[in-house]
C-alpha cells in the first residue's frame, strides 16, 4: 500500500427527501435569556403571571378583554418595603370594587425569593 498525500474523496450517501448536509440548520444554541437567569426562577416568573391573570379575572369579575389595563411589575415591586409595595398595589387595584388584599397577600407571597430579573445594561 502506497501513502497518497493527494485529495481524498468522499462517498456520501443520501436518502430521497434528505436534505444535504450542508444545508442543515446551524445549532440552536442557549438563548442569552437562559444562560443569564435561571429557567427555574424564569418558570416561576411566569407561573406568578399566569396566576396575576387568574385573580384579575376574579377581581374585577368580566372578560378578559373588559379588565382594565394593569402594569404590575414585578422588579419595581421587589425594589420597594412591604407597606411600599401594598400601597403601590391599592393604587393600581384602585378601580376594582371588590376586596383585595387576599390578592395582594397572595402575590406577595409567591414573589418571596424572587430575584429581581433586570435586562437594563
Amino acid at each position: 500500500m502506497s501513502n497518497q498525500t493527494g485529495p481524498q474523496h468522499r462517498v456520501l450517501f443520501q436518502t430521497p427527501g434528505e436534505e444535504k448536509a450542508e444545508e442543515e440548520p446551524p445549532q440552536r444554541r442557549l438563548g442569552k435569556l437562559t444562560v443569564k437567569y435561571n429557567r427555574k426562577d424564569l418558570q416561576k416568573r411566569l407561573d406568578i403571571e399566569e396566576w396575576i391573570d387568574g385573580q384579575l379575572h376574579l377581581l374585577f369579575d368580566c372578560e378578559e378583554e373588559d379588565i382594565p389595563e394593569l402594569e404590575i411589575d414585578m422588579d419595581e415591586l421587589l425594589d420597594l418595603s412591604d407597606a411600599e409595595q401594598r400601597a403601590k398595589l391599592h393604587d393600581l387595584l384602585q378601580d376594582c370594587g371588590k376586596p383585595k388584599e387576599d390578592f395582594i397577600d397572595g402575590l406577595l407571597y409567591r414573589m418571596k425569593g424572587l430575584r429581581k430579573m433586570s435586562l437594563k445594561k
